[in-house]
């Protein structure tokens, strides 16, 4: 099958509204949570989120297109036009270049809006662009629009595994030759009332109201959930042949992904399903070893021991470095995995651990080495990065350097 590289790389989260700023702070470990401001708090029991506050979409669109679009387009939308002009690729065949796109939830913001319309205006009064700008699928969609993009165009909604499962659909769409480039986009806005209660009502989030900055602590001893995160990121992916006839620069080469399923539980994880997927790619990479994981790390007390476990029973004696930078810009979602996949590819290009932040507090179940609280630099070959999601979904892969 055809070897697939990464040419092209953007992102947008509550520390920075590109790339290179954003990793510059996740490396530095700065916190972009701070107080909920999108909407009043009051009656919520957790009132923090690493929103993203200062984002104006009509950078990336006309000022009469925005609403027409949830805002998980609008943020997708940035990340993509920041991947593709990173990717710089003059001229293309339109039919041979398609999107993949994910999301875990998609315009929730939209859904609560419409529906308080409903309820108190009544259907009459419903926006027209209501159904369009919510659905998941219209993210890649629109980014199609913007670019000519007329190849498959695919669209993964697996919780917080989609974007992971984007970047497989991606690849494995390039290796068995439907399309020569894939742009894959990643996006989560459902930083509203709605979203946040619902995770809230599921006792899924740090309730660390009065120490924002401290309340996604993976791994730590003391971690009481996560902190729901906002964002976008976006690769382009293309055939090696292909990027190296044009001189393209190239972040990494995707050489393995692994998915599995859990058949377990809805919302609680298991060690067995993650320890599949990672297995499974690290099966298909063939690589001597792995030097750096960007790990789910989602803050809770059983994905966090889950994943310390599987890890370690993956890799035995010879467990590579490890960290969660959900500490930083919290949990994205569907964007998760997207964003952890640009993180991971920017450490690689620039020999550096971004830190696991707020690990002050070991657990005796999470005992392996998290990067805790300061970044290291360190030369990257080899680097993985780990989703799963509720429903027991799972997705790793594997960047290798060129």
């Amino acid at each position: 099958m055809r070897r697939v590289v990464v040419t092209g790389i953007g992102m947008i989260n509550s520390l920075g509204l590109d790339k290179e700023s954003s990793f510059k702070a996740i490396v530095e470990g700065k916190c972009g949570i701070k107080s909920i401001t999108s909407f009043d708090t009051s009656d919520h029991t957790v009132k923090i989120a690493g929103e993203i506050i200062d984002f104006d979409p009509t950078t990336v669109m006309d000022a009469k297109e925005v609403k027409k679009a949830d805002r998980f387009i609008q943020l997708g939308l940035k990340a993509a036009k920041e991947a593709m002009g990173d990717a710089a690729i003059a001229d293309f065949d339109p039919e041979r270049f398609g999107v993949s796109s994910a999301s875990g939830i998609g315009g929730l913001p939209t859904i609560e809006k419409n529906a308080i319309v409903l309820d108190t205006r009544g259907p009459r009064r419903l926006s027209p662009f209501f159904i369009p700008s919510a659905l998941i699928n219209m993210l890649g969609g629109m980014v199609s629009i913007d670019y000519g993009i007329r190849g498959p165009n695919l669209s993964s909604v697996t919780a917080c595994a989609a974007s992971t499962h984007a970047i497989s659909e991606a690849a494995k769409t390039i290796m068995v030759g439907a399309a020569d480039k894939m742009l894959v986009v990643g996006a989560e806005a459902t930083i509203c009332g709605v979203g946040v209660g619902g995770f809230a009502a599921m006792k899924a989030l740090s309730t660390r109201n009065d120490d924002p900055l401290s309340a996604s602590r993976p791994f730590d001893k003391d971690r009481d959930g996560f902190v729901m995160g906002e964002g976008a990121a976006a690769l382009v992916l293309e055939v090696y042949e292909d990027a190296k006839a044009r001189g393209a620069h190239i972040y990494g080469e995707l050489v393995g992904f692994g998915e599995s399923g859990d058949a377990h539980h809805i919302t609680s994880p298991t060690l067995d399903g993650p320890f599949r997927a990672m297995r499974a790619a690290l099966g298909m990479a063939k690589v001597e070893k792995v030097d750096y994981i960007n790990a789910h790390g989602t803050s809770t007390p059983v994905n966090d021991k889950n994943e310390t476990a599987a890890v370690k029973a993956l890799f035995g004696t010879s467990v590579p470095l490890m960290s969660s930078t959900k500490g930083q810009i919290g949990h994205c979602l569907g964007a998760a995995g997207a964003l952890e996949a640009v993180i991971s590819l920017m450490a690689m290009r620039d020999s550096i651990l971004p830190p696991t932040i707020n690990y002050t507090t070991p657990d005796p179940e999470c005992d392996l080495d998290y990067i805790p609280n300061e970044a290291r630099s360190m030369k990257l070959d080899v680097v993985m990065s780990n989703s799963f999601g509720f429903g027991g979904t799972n997705g790793s892969v594997i960047f290798k350097r060129v």
